[in-house]
């Protein structure tokens, strides 16, 4: 299936600074970078002009923005948002309707898609999650592995796979996904794998040590600062 054509020459490939300075980004994404570090989280990820990104469940769009600046007029994005979520929350969509809208980021395309089968209209070079496989895991583990096989499909060989999201206490179980918004890694690792992906490498730029993995994620004293994993996996192949 063809690409989406461009909606016009808004689009440009910006560096990891300049992406993020961009004026284009709001104020208020702009405002939580100090505390979820794009820039190195994208330097991490390894995206580059001209890659096809699929933003999976992207909420209001505060990667999807970054990843357009970084992949440029010869890259795409996709908002990936789950047909479930919106046929509960008819809006749940329209964030990154209102993005893949706006010229400046015509290289966004949204779309609504059940997570455990997902469709593009081609294969991308990277997948990417940030604080929702929790979610998708306290739906249950069978769940959460159709997501991955769906992750899997979608990537071209040896495309990347990218997993963020609140830590959970070692050998915590299932339990803290629903209660706490939280994940112990392990599961994580164990999931991802088992759908085909290899192991490549975690990035500790989210790590904090002084959250003890007890409290919600959404309590005062921790939110925002939570201690998060950041896995790589890749799709083996070329």
């Amino acid at each position: 299936m063809a690409q989406p054509a461009f909606r016009g020459s808004h689009v440009r490939t910006l560096p990891i600074a300049a992406a993020l300075a961009n004026k284009d980004r709001p104020e208020a994404d702009r405002a939580r970078d100090a505390a979820r570090k794009p820039g190195e989280l994208v330097a991490f990820a390894g995206i580059t002009s001209g890659m096809k990104v699929a933003d999976l469940m992207p909420g209001q769009g505060y990667f999807t923005r970054i990843f357009s600046n970084l992949v440029g007029k010869t890259g795409h994005v996709y908002t990936v948002v789950s047909a479930d979520r919106v046929a509960h929350k008819p809006d749940a969509a329209d964030a990154v309707k209102a993005i893949a809208a706006d010229p400046a980021f015509s290289n966004v395309t949204e779309v609504t898609t059940p997570l455990t089968a997902l469709t593009l209209p081609g294969l991308v070079d990277m997948a990417w999650t940030s604080q929702n496989y929790h979610d998708v895991y306290g739906q249950g583990a069978d769940d959460a592995l159709a997501f991955d096989k769906a992750v899997f499909r979608i990537l071209r060989p040896g495309g990347t796979f990218i997993v963020i999201d609140h830590v959970a206490a070692s050998g915590s179980g299932s339990a803290p996904t629903k209660t706490l918004h939280r994940i112990d890694p392990a599961l994580i690792r164990e999931q991802v794998m088992q759908a085909g992906f290899v192991f490549e490498s975690e990035s500790s730029a989210l790590r904090n040590p002084a959250d003890a993995h007890t409290a919600t994620v959404f309590d005062p004293s921790i939110r925002g600062h939570t201690d998060q994993v950041v896995f790589k996996f890749h799709k083996p192949g070329l």
